[in-house]
């Protein structure tokens, strides 16, 4: 804090806008911690391993609500905010947003914690689209009257 002619001033952190979202206040798809065998050449976490781990919670979510398999056709403009740690807690949600006759569009976000700490930022979002398929992996229609509700979600 600084005191300038009577009024109080705090000092903000230099990441306001990031720190001031707030995660979700639902059960996560994934959680798992980030450990050294995923990092690249600077020593953070690779971006790729995030987004397999994005793309593996949205695939879940995606599975169950078309009761079946499924695959990814589509990531929509990711931008890291910032890096994950080593020893981070990874935390992704996955929420799904529509629902097309052979399409499942979700809306996917990642957050870090650190290890000894109790903030989590968010890192990236994304809409991932996934489309249903039979079994000879052809597209099939959503069995959107079989969707599956959690109350959590």
């Amino acid at each position: 804090m600084e005191l300038r002619k009577g009024k109080v001033k705090r000092a903000m952190p230099k990441n306001t806008e990031r720190e001031a979202e707030m995660m979700p206040l639902v059960s996560p798809a994934i959680r798992t911690i980030a450990m050294p065998a995923f990092t690249n050449s600077a020593g953070d976490i690779f971006g790729g391993w995030l987004m397999s781990q994005m793309d593996l919670a949205a695939g879940s979510v995606a599975a169950r609500c078309a009761r079946g398999r499924c695959a990814t056709i589509e990531v929509n403009r990711m931008v890291f905010k910032s890096p994950v740690k080593v020893g981070d807690e990874v935390t992704v949600f996955a929420k799904l947003l529509s629902i097309g006759t052979t399409s499942m569009k979700l809306k996917v976000s990642a957050w870090r914690r650190p290890r000894d700490g109790d903030r989590s930022t968010k890192v990236t979002e994304a809409i991932f689209t996934f489309v249903a398929l039979d079994s000879e992996g052809s597209p099939r229609p959503v069995r959107s009257g079989e969707v599956v509700s959690d109350p959590k979600r």
